[in-house]
């Protein structure tokens, strides 16, 4: 069985709970059916437990290092992306006609989802590569295509994005690095990018960064940011690299986990010049490389949520084979000890696991069929619903998992015991690996700031609106299957998140900015605590039609796992979030009131 994710839970959210068959009825998707999607989950279940998950822990140990100037890693995380490569998957939603499986987003989530829970670090390459090639898709000139983004897709040459510098962070109105014009079309980069992620390697071919870079006439702030291809090699007429491109590793972050990757401080143009191509019209590189974050964004959070899968079923397996302990009741010490899963404490740690990593995987899943819907939607009113939705909703998909799924990897350490504190067993690594995952691609300050201070607000609160109608069809869905109580519940709690906003609304009408905004947080927790206990209400929804129809077995089992999980969530977490939504509510002034110098 594999250790990465259960393959029943991620058929019963693709299948049962999404519907993702459907998408095949679609033009651009009509050349798949149920059977290629079971094919391509196939090869990623085989390709994540045999060829990315063996490796990880050596990767976490023996780290990249510089040698002579150059990166040196282990051999297999080479080999794993040469996996990746042959297999399709650099390019695995993408057209045919641009070297692509042309697979539903939905379902190329699903698999990059089981290569993040294998093998974090190895697939960050990978996943780098897609969601730069995306922004030249849908941002750069056709020449530039060919030449940068159709060897991205094969896998030939990967790609970064180059936004912080340091000092600056996600400051980016800061950024330092500029961009000369050299009279031939082209620019002179030069500047320094701090905390690039598969900055330098040699895996691939080349490396394509995505830089921002402020021209000589920009205006100040954020809209004078460009945006510019970098090879770290120079391509020659036929498109091959050829002569350094003066891009220079100045060297590597040593970081607690995701260890396996290259973390980067690289220098532009330090030794002569560095040639970049303009992607677009100038001072617009921020709208388009939130073209690639937001796509990030979705990515870490479902990585978040793969990670804490898979410390959850490590958790699970070492529960039920540890015996410590022997029952609460009608104790007796000459009885032998019993399975630790059978104690309380523990099922409810387990259960807690259980209620946010597949509570997480649904709403990333959830996410990508919300992409596709954008994309291949059959109206233009189900295609403008469905952007309002990924809007609203994707700063909880970067942030939730990032949070809860993280707690599930402590969840899964407690449950080890000392054990669980060692590198004996992988939990330790995973809670590392997964500690990086409310920082990049946007904090969770961030996060927060971006969903109450913009998108729960913008536009009259369309986007706002667009969900509270979502959610409301999840608990009629859930009030029909006969769990009354426990959708009333949750449409009293999102009850408190519309109140929230229309206070937050009227102290920013007011100018209250600070006071709106200083609790966005424990917003933005309780608003993702609410959004995943709804789609819990869903897949309990589904499980009880499927329990009234006569499963049974296994299937009896995991059906009704899925509508304690759902309980769970209501009864024991409902209450935290609506607790993190009063303070936006009545607005707290706690943090605003205190003094820097009294911490």
């Amino acid at each position: 069985m594999s250790t990465v994710c259960s393959r029943r839970d991620l058929q019963f959210l693709l299948y049962e709970m999404l519907d993702t068959t459907a998408l095949a009825e679609r033009e651009r998707y009509d050349l798949h059916d149920r059977v290629s999607f079971d094919a391509a989950l196939d090869l990623a279940f085989r390709l994540a437990d045999e060829q990315l998950e063996p490796h990880a822990a050596r990767a976490d140990v023996e780290e990249p290092h510089v040698v002579d100037g150059k990166v040196v890693q282990i051999s297999e995380t080479t080999a794993g992306l040469a996996q990746l490569r042959d297999a399709g998957f650099f390019a695995a939603t993408v057209a045919l006609d641009l070297g692509g499986m042309q697979l539903p987003f939905t379902i190329g989530q699903a698999c990059m989802a089981l290569f993040k829970g294998a093998n974090v670090s190895t697939t960050g390459y990978m996943l780098l590569t897609r969601a730069a090639a995306n922004l030249l898709e849908a941002h750069a000139s056709e020449e530039q295509k060919s030449r940068y983004m159709l060897p991205m897709n094969e896998g030939r040459f990967f790609g970064t994005m180059c936004l912080s510098e340091p000092d600056v962070g996600s400051s980016l109105a800061d950024i330092r690095t500029r961009a000369e014009p050299r009279g031939d079309g082209t620019y002179a980069i030069r500047g320094n990018k701090m905390w690039i992620s598969g900055g330098d390697q040699e895996i691939s071919e080349t490396i394509v960064h995505l830089v921002l870079a402020k021209l000589p006439d920009a205006p100040p702030g954020v809209k004078g940011i460009s945006l510019f291809i970098v090879p770290k090699h120079r391509l020659d007429a036929d498109g091959n690299p050829g002569v350094t491109n003066n891009v220079a590793l100045a060297g590597l972050n040593h970081k607690m986990g995701y260890r396996g990757i290259t973390n980067c401080l690289l220098n532009f143009g330090e030794d002569g010049d560095c040639i970049g191509e303009l992607v677009g019209e100038p001072h617009r590189g921020l709208i388009y490389m939130f073209h690639m974050m937001n796509e990030a964004r979705i990515g870490v959070g479902l990585g978040a949520t793969m990670l804490g899968y898979s410390g959850y079923l490590h958790a699970l397996a070492y529960a039920r084979e540890r015996k410590q302990g022997r029952p609460l009741e009608g104790r007796d010490p000459s009885s032998p000890p019993i399975a630790i899963i059978e104690h309380p404490d523990v099922r409810r740690m387990l259960l807690q696991q259980k209620a946010y990593v597949e509570g997480g995987l649904a709403l990333g899943l959830w996410c990508g069929l919300l992409i596709d819907e954008e994309k291949t939607g059959e109206s233009e009113e189900a295609r403008h619903k469905a952007t309002r939705l990924l809007d609203i909703i994707t700063p909880v998909a970067k942030a939730w998992p990032s949070e809860f799924c993280l707690e599930a990897n402590k969840l899964a350490i407690q449950v080890h015991g000392g054990y669980g504190y060692t590198r004996d067993f992988p939990v330790e690594r995973l809670y590392r690996d997964n500690r990086l995952n409310p920082i990049h691609e946007g904090t969770q300050g961030i996060q927060g700031l971006d969903l109450l201070g913009r998108k729960a607000v913008v536009d009259e609160g369309a986007c706002f609106v667009a969900l509270t109608a979502v959610v409301e069809e999840m608990a009629g869905d859930a009030r029909i299957a006969g769990f009354t109580v426990e959708a009333d519940a949750v449409l009293d709690a999102w009850r408190d998140v519309a109140a929230a906003l229309q206070a937050t609304g009227a102290r920013l009408g007011e100018g209250h900015l600070a006071r709106a905004l200083a609790n966005a947080t424990p917003f933005l927790n309780g608003f993702g605590h609410i959004v995943v206990t709804a789609l819990w209400l869903r897949q309990a929804a589904v499980a009880q039609r499927a329990l009234d129809a006569g499963a049974a077995g296994d299937e009896t089992a995991f059906y009704r796992g899925k509508v304690q999980a759902m309980r769970y969530m209501v009864n024991l977490e409902l209450g935290p979030a609506r607790a993190w939504l009063a303070a936006t509510g009545y607005g707290d002034t706690t943090v605003l009131d205190t003094e820097p110098d009294w911490l």
